[in-house]
């Protein structure tokens, strides 16, 4: 859940904090004052757009920071922070932070971690769900349907859209690479001089593999032969020879042979010292040795100079060195083999494509399959929801059609079909409000009112299968009133049970069911305009639900309904 949230120097609001708890919020107030600006800047730190017109005036930067508690370590937002290298606190703790400057600049972070805005929207995404008016037209738009009842059937069809995925993703290769293949003539004969004459480059070549490493070694011996020289003969000489090392080793072992018999621990180093010396003595003939096969050849020098070059030179082409050139040559070598036997490659991949378009297509039936068993369980949740909500009339349908694909797609029952990343389905909801009317896409058939009705019957059950933090409803409550108002509280309470609920409500039905009501109100400091939340007590509940009812003035039969609004509202909790 959302547990705190910090605002500074945005738009009206100069700085405040506010506690969250679980359950139903309720935020109350004027209008204009600043009930929708504090949405605002949620909005903006789950990674919304931002704009400089946020920073309050004369401030150099506004800042929005979040603290969010994690009920579970399976929650999204640990997949993420794992993903992008986030830490996370033991105790599931997360912080987000958004920093928007005068000049424009956006400065995002997640836990204290630098992130970009793309990044911090990722978190946002699985930890605050926010429905405004605005919102309630974006939910109802088609694209998004076929997500949101993959979602609502998550258990069941996770496994297999996976399952479609991989084997999608190994058709589309298929079909790039014959797509490729089938390229016109011209293209295909100009592809295949530029590799033939690659080839020929890197053959004439005769790399070995690592020679530009052992020749970089051999050069750098060569260039500094003498210091090599040098430094060897010193070695050997301060071994070998009279009053050298080895004559000293000689005669420590001679001493200690001489009085082993003495003493048992002066044997064993006896022994030592004579293994010792007879390996030193080993290394020195072959110091020797090398010193008789060095041998400074500057011919050999200005070879390996130049043949480096010309490795280096094939290099800016082909490779950054002779490994990563011979598997570029073996590549050359596999497509100009297919290229000249374009015709034979042509069928094999026609071959595997159809059958591995006829994998897909199977994958695709499965996902389908499951789908319309979600489709329906989908149906029969909405439809009770309506009728709670008094559109008892209402109809509601989930709509599957396929794209029509040309000659080339595969075949589903008897039509080509166009595959995408999801299936083969596209979905579409559709509703009917009124006896006899037929289904239609929402935005066409339904009111104000309704539409409020209709996002929150499919918000009750989506909310339990998104797995996000907090949802929060900006004023979805718009153009309802008396019974519908009523419904309308207890469904966004019902949310609340699941989910942490804040809600910006104009209607005292919802009001009256907060298990935390916050009024937001404006005042003017030092010629400055601010904003203020205060949470309300009991008294103070009632007096704002009063002013909801009457609009302006507060009399005792308004507080006396506010009161009986409140005690209904404990009685259905």
């Amino acid at each position: 859940m959302l547990a705190e949230l910090s605002i500074k120097d945005f738009a009206i609001i100069d700085e405040i904090k506010i506690d969250f708890r679980e359950g139903l919020t309720v935020l109350t107030g004027e209008t204009g004052a600043g009930k929708s600006i504090i949405i605002d800047a949620i909005q903006l730190l789950a990674g919304g757009r931002g704009s400089v017109e946020f920073v309050r005036h004369g401030a150099k930067k506004t800042e929005i920071e979040g603290l969010f508690f994690l009920d579970s370590k399976h929650h999204l937002a640990y997949e993420k922070a794992n993903e992008f290298g986030v830490e996370m606190d033991e105790e599931g703790m997360l912080v987000l932070n958004r920093t928007i400057t005068s000049s424009g600049k956006s400065i995002c972070r997640v836990n204290g971690k630098l992130v970009t805005l793309a990044i911090l929207r990722e978190f946002g995404q699985t930890l605050i769900d926010i429905h405004s008016q605005h919102e309630t037209q974006s939910l109802m738009d088609t694209e998004k349907h076929l997500a949101l009842l993959d979602l609502y059937g998550r258990e069941e069809i996770m496994h297999a859209k996976k399952e479609y995925k991989e084997i999608y993703g190994e058709y589309k290769q298929l079909e790039k690479r014959y797509r490729e293949l089938s390229e016109n003539e011209q293209e295909i004969a100009q592809r295949l001089d530029l590799l033939k004459f690659q080839q020929q480059e890197l053959e004439e070549a005769e790399l070995t593999i690592d020679e530009d490493v052992k020749l970089e070694q051999e050069r750098k011996t060569l260039q500094n032969y003498e210091k090599i020289y040098q430094n060897i003969s010193d070695a050997y000489y301060a071994l070998y020879g009279e009053q050298k090392a080895l004559d000293w080793l000689a005669l420590t072992m001679t001493s200690l042979e001489t009085i082993k018999e003495f003493d048992e621990d002066l044997g064993q180093k006896a022994n030592d010292i004579s293994n010792h010396y007879y390996m030193i003595e080993e290394l020195s003939f072959e110091l020797r040795n090398k010193l008789e096969e060095m041998e400074f050849d500057p011919e050999r020098l200005n070879e390996i100079e130049t043949r480096l070059n010309d490795i280096n030179r094939l290099k800016r082409k082909y490779g950054s060195s002779v490994s990563e050139m011979l598997d570029y040559a073996a590549k050359i070598d596999e497509e100009i083999e297919q290229l000249d036997n374009k015709d034979v490659h042509l069928s094999k991949l026609e071959q595997s494509l159809k059958s591995k378009g006829r994998d897909v297509i199977l994958a695709g039936e499965q996902l389908h399959e499951l789908r319309k068993k979600a489709a329906q369980k989908l149906k029969k949740a909405i439809l009770s929801e309506l009728k709670d909500l008094y559109l008892e009339k209402a109809d509601f349908d989930v709509y599957f059609t396929v794209q029509e694909g040309n000659a080339d797609d595969p075949e589903w029952k008897g039509q080509k079909v166009r595959l995408h990343e999801n299936g083969l389905d596209k979905v579409q909801f559709l509703i009917s409000t009124n006896v006899g009317e037929p289904l239609k896409e929402v935005h066409k058939i339904a009111s104000g009112g309704e539409l409020s009705r209709i996002m929150l019957a499919i918000k009750k059950n989506f909310a339990r299968h998104q797995g996000v933090t907090s949802v929060i409803f900006d004023e979805v409550d718009t153009g309802v009133s008396g019974r519908v108002a009523q419904a309308i509280a207890e469904k966004i309470y019902s949310i609340s049970n699941s989910s942490q609920v804040l809600c910006i409500s104009h209607l005292p039905q919802v009001a009256s069911m907060a298990d935390i009501h916050l009024l937001i109100e404006k005042d003017v400091r030092q010629e400055r305009t601010i904003t203020k939340v205060n949470e309300l007590g009991y008294s103070e509940k009632i007096n704002e639900i009063g002013r909801m009812i009457s609009g302006t003035e507060l009399t005792d039969t308004t507080k006396e309904h506010a009161e009986e609004l409140i005690s209904q509202a404990s009685e259905l909790k």
